[in-house]
């Protein structure tokens, strides 16, 4: 593995800069109400080095989810190859919800969702290409091919309506308030689910 220069060591703690003050700002004010301006004047950095990093304040939200990406990557390792499909399905939304609301927490969950209203080709929530979708599906796919999952819809459409499901109980995080348990919520919605996609 290469080592790297003072010059790019420098250039990884700017955006790491930039993008930590990016998401605190989104999170205390909103999306909208923060502009590219504000995040260079409280990083101390300059605007060039905001575009040598990311084209846009939204990039600031793929970045992170790169990150989650990355939880999901690394999650997977740490299944047992044993363990039936819909044991990892639910092992999976259980960890998510975990990850989501102890690492990003609910405001910036808030921010993200207001941004992803914003016509972006980009949006992350519409990317099946994330890591999220490709597990899921997987574990869909496993499980009909083991006999664990019905085949009347294909693993594409099941991965859809689970990540749906993930998505409107986020959603309600943010809208409920404190009342409402990320983790039992979640519970609640995945085990009827899988009870009912089960062969």
């Amino acid at each position: 593995m290469a080592h790297l220069t003072n010059r790019q060591i420098k250039a990884q703690q700017t955006k790491k800069k930039i993008l930590d003050i990016a998401l605190d700002l989104f999170s205390k004010k909103g999306f909208d109400n923060v502009t590219v301006d504000e995040i260079v004047a409280k990083s101390k950095t300059s605007k060039g080095a905001f575009y040598v990093h990311f084209n846009s304040k939204y990039e600031i939200f793929l970045e992170k989810f790169k990150e989650i990406d990355d939880f999901y990557a690394t999650f997977i390792q740490s299944l047992p190859k044993e363990i039936s499909s819909h044991e990892k399905i639910f092992r999976l939304i259980e960890s998510q919800m975990i990850y989501l609301r102890d690492c990003l927490g609910k405001d910036l969950m808030r921010a993200v969702y207001i941004s992803a209203l914003i016509p972006n080709p980009a949006n992350v929530f519409s990317n099946t290409e994330r890591e999220l979708y490709k597990i899921v599906h997987s574990f869909i796919k496993e499980g009909q091919e083991a006999g664990e999952i019905k085949n009347e819809l294909s693993p594409t459409e099941l991965t859809m309506l689970i990540t749906r499901c993930m998505r409107g109980t986020l959603y309600d995080w943010c809208v409920f308030g404190d009342s409402f348990d990320l983790l039992t919520e979640s519970q609640k919605f995945i085990r009827p689910f899988l009870a009912g996609i089960k062969e």
